[in-house]
């Protein structure tokens, strides 16, 4: 069944939006979950570990504390353990050899645990843990009132009760130090407990409060990642990524971790580039590097003279190093055209090659330019044929058919003439178009 105090689930115990209908099958209710995969084997320890995991609201915090024997607590069962200030409710996430393998990654050793675990918790310890859990969405709400009307310039993220409802403790985001003396009175006296006060960064806020990424998954802090590394613009920056923030952004306001995911295999694919190749001279002309293919291993140049409007040459990284050690010695190739591997136009990537290497536009993309072409003619002879003059109200003037007769002029002047004599003279003219035809 869904857990109570799991943040995706609602009051009642049942998880929203579960496609495993509480099963918890997909591992989406659990943030940083594990899996022991030794406990479900009938393997007896010969040398067991006394230390287990134990994760505190559905992985949003974990810890490690000591398992008696007496206990007789397993992976996953539900126990009350000791803290320092009062008693605590989690849930065993990993136990045995695992736990010494996760310690070792943590940085955690053996001497350093000392609380341990009093006993398997009842049913009126998880009931207190439910009640816990949802007086802590109202504490926030009422503590960030709080610290906006001492003007503290700082944002509350998340807010934790203990297992005993004795202790709370509020996540806070600042970008300076914050003096909060008068704002943990303010709390002690508002809600009876003991404050401790904890500031995190804002990759560990979203971790906490959890979302959706770009990708349309679980971010990967609140689901998976827990050592947070620096980002930097020059990963986008080896990944041919454009330098854009909004798109490089993650939920947390910083760039995204899994800009360094792939980092390492495209700076292996890098070494097999030649470097300073920005430029290349020859006869023709000096080339520019427009853009690298990395994992094509293609290299896109065109001539600083056409002033990225006419034809790419796309080259081999072997056959820039050439060029390279070339204009090093002194001397300059004819032009890019004969070791070009094909040559593109630059309004469009076309696969299209002929003989000599030219591409020229499929057929489609000819008659489409030549629709719009005619379509736009057509625009311009409409809006000709308006009328200019009249006012907004004025209707335009009828169209004469060809056999309706013409008004006849009053009077015979030099820019006057009679109705057949018009009609006569377009006849000629439609009989002269007919034969230069």
């Amino acid at each position: 069944m869904g857990c109570t105090g799991c943040s995706v689930c609602s009051s009642n115990g049942s998880a929203k939006g579960c496609g495993s209908n509480n099963g918890c099958a997909s591992g989406g209710c659990n943030r940083l979950n594990t899996f022991d995969w030794l406990s479900s084997m009938d393997i007896n320890d010969t040398d067991p570990f006394e230390i287990v995991e134990v994760s505190f609201k559905n992985g949003a915090r974990k810890g490690f504390f000591k398992n008696p024997p007496f206990t007789r607590a397993y992976t996953g069962d539900m126990v009350v353990v000791e803290t320092g200030n009062g008693l605590d409710v989690g849930r065993i996430s990993l136990s045995g050899e695992l736990v010494r393998l996760q310690m070792r990654k943590k940085g955690a050793r053996e001497d350093e645990v000392l609380h341990g675990i009093i006993r398997p918790a009842n049913e009126r310890d998880l009931e207190r843990l439910a009640e816990a859990r949802e007086l802590e969405l109202p504490t926030m709400v009422r503590a960030r009132v709080i610290a906006r009307t001492l003007g503290l310039d700082m944002k509350i993220g998340d807010v934790e009760y203990q297992g005993d409802k004795r202790k709370a403790t509020f996540y806070y985001t600042a970008d300076g130090r914050v003096d909060f003396r008068e704002l943990i009175r303010h709390y002690a006296k508002e809600f009876r407990v003991k404050i401790e006060m904890r500031q995190i960064g804002a990759r560990q806020e979203s971790a906490r409060i959890g979302g959706l990424g770009s990708c349309g998954r679980e971010l990967c802090c609140s689901t998976w990642l827990t050592d947070f590394r620096s980002v930097t613009t020059a990963a986008a920056r080896y990944q041919n990524l454009a330098i854009n923030q909004s798109k490089l952004s993650g939920m947390c306001g910083r760039l995204k971790c899994c800009l360094n995911y792939e980092l390492d295999t495209y700076l292996d694919a890098l070494e097999h580039f030649p470097k300073n190749a920005d430029k290349l001279q020859t006869e023709a002309g000096d080339a520019i590097l427009l853009k690298t293919d990395i994992f094509k291993r293609q290299m896109f140049y065109a001539y600083e003279r056409d002033n990225g409007r006419g034809k790419i040459f796309t080259l081999d990284p072997l056959q820039a190093r050439q060029i390279l050690d070339m204009n090093k010695r002194g001397e300059k190739p004819a032009d890019l055209m004969s070791l070009a591997i094909k040559v593109e136009t630059v309004e469009k990537d076309v696969d299209y090659e002929d003989v000599t290497g030219a591409v020229e536009l499929p057929e489609e993309e000819r008659r489409r330019k030549k629709r719009k072409k005619k379509s736009k003619g057509k625009d311009k002879k409409a809006f000709s044929n308006t009328p200019r003059s009249g006012g907004e109200g004025s209707a335009p003037k009828p169209a004469r058919k060809p056999g309706e007769n013409q008004p006849k002029a009053e009077g015979k002047g030099p820019g006057q003439e009679q109705g057949p004599a018009r009609e006569g003279g377009r006849r000629r003219n439609n009989r002269n178009r007919k034969k230069r035809k």
